[in-house]
């Protein structure tokens, strides 16, 4: 396994049973997470963190919806306990395929002040996606800022959904991070800055996560990101 695995941070608790601890959640996907899910209790592990930027907060009470896909979710627990410790009124959105496939359900209901679950056969709560659920529940909690943190088409739907409501969506991107610190440029992707300039950048280290209006999502397609025509050094065609 020459390569490293990115993971969100699930918690982190300054005191336990086995002292200070950082918490992740894994899903046996590949054969990385599968080695991780083998490791006995007391195994070590190389570990680099924490990286990136983290998730900025509101300067004043607002309600939110945090939205979390599939394992996607795991972030959003913590964020939810800090969110209420600064009085924000907080929803929660939980979706994946299936129902075995959610995570923290009941984690959720502790945390947050609504849940709402969805999923794509009806396994369990709605039957359809996150972005289906959205709009009303922003309508209904006034919600000024959604959070969200799972698959990419997952966050580029949800991107429109707030774009459309006038409210603000910061995004955790799911992107493939092999180094984690900026060396190898495998995660990057075209986002636009506050003058509308689009450059490629780094999701390990300018990222994980991005205000959704930002990402230029029209360049992903099928898995694959490409560079848009009028991106900072994008290639220029022969005349």
């Amino acid at each position: 396994m020459l390569l490293r695995r990115s993971f969100s941070i699930h918690r982190v608790s300054p005191a336990g049973t086995y002292g200070a601890t950082t918490e992740i959640v894994v899903a046996a996907a590949g054969p990385g997470t599968r080695e991780l899910t083998r490791l006995e209790a007391g195994a070590s592990v190389s570990v680099i963190g924490p990286l990136g930027k983290g998730i900025p907060l509101p300067s004043q009470p607002v309600p939110c919806i945090l939205v979390g896909g599939g394992c996607g979710s795991a972030p959003l627990f913590w964020l939810a306990e800090q969110l209420r410790e600064r009085g924000c009124p907080v929803e929660i959105v939980l979706g994946a395929a299936t129902a075995d496939r959610l995570f923290g359900v009941v984690e959720a209901r502790r945390v947050a002040d609504g849940v709402t679950v969805t999923t794509d056969d009806g396994s369990a709560g709605t039957r359809g996606w996150v972005s289906d659920v959205l709009p009303d529940l922003i309508a209904r909690t006034g919600a000024g800022v959604l959070y969200g943190c799972g698959p990419m088409g997952m966050l580029r739907s949800m991107s429109a959904i707030a774009s459309d409501h006038g409210i603000v969506a910061q995004v955790a991107v799911e992107e493939a991070m092999a180094s984690g610190v900026g060396i190898c440029m495998t995660c990057v992707m075209p986002v636009a800055d506050q003058h509308g300039t689009t450059k490629m950048v780094r999701s390990c280290t300018e990222g994980p996560v991005f205000r959704g209006d930002r990402v230029r999502w029209e360049a992903f397609d099928d898995g694959l990101c490409r560079v848009p025509a009028d991106a900072v050094g994008a290639p220029k065609e022969a005349r």
